[in-house]
């Protein structure tokens, strides 16, 4: 059996103000373009390495990011990878990686995901995984007792 796994989280910060448009049925598709840094050493210097990522997302959630969201907004994205190929009208052939997410948290900001909840709370937070398993007795989940580090 072969297994398979699509599955992205990336935070980083917009580089740009949300986009929105709609499709001829009348869905809001937004394009999200985002900045995710890395630092590390490299011969005793730290270098920073930026990576720019489109976003794609859909429907309410596309609409609330263009409510809530703004250039340099720090967002938490969760969704999946897409390759999307297209051809200009010239016949020049395009492709790229994108992430279509259906989840994006609002790390910022004095107002919450969507506008119904507190700050930070996230858009379309997901409830906890069924049969994950409780915190040891006497010890509580993400108690940084527990961390191997």
């Amino acid at each position: 059996m072969m297994v398979s796994l699509n599955r992205v989280f990336l935070a980083g910060n917009l580089t740009r103000d949300p986009e929105v448009r709609y499709t001829p049925t009348g869905t809001a598709v937004g394009d999200l373009n985002l900045a995710v840094n890395r630092t590390y050493l490299s011969e005793g210097q730290q270098k920073k390495e930026t990576c720019f990522i489109g976003v794609i997302v859909w429907g309410r959630l596309a609409e609330g990011c263009r409510e809530q969201l703004s250039k340099g907004s720090p967002v938490l994205v969760e969704g999946l990878l897409q390759f999307d190929q297209w051809q200009t009208e010239g016949g020049e052939k395009h492709s790229r990686h994108l992430v279509r997410a259906d989840r994006v948290e609002f790390l910022g900001g004095p107002r919450g995901a969507l506008g119904d909840a507190p700050a930070g709370a996230g858009a379309a937070a997901a409830p906890a995984a069924a049969g994950a398993e409780p915190a040891a007795p006497g010890r509580t989940a993400g108690n940084s007792d527990d961390l191997p580090f």
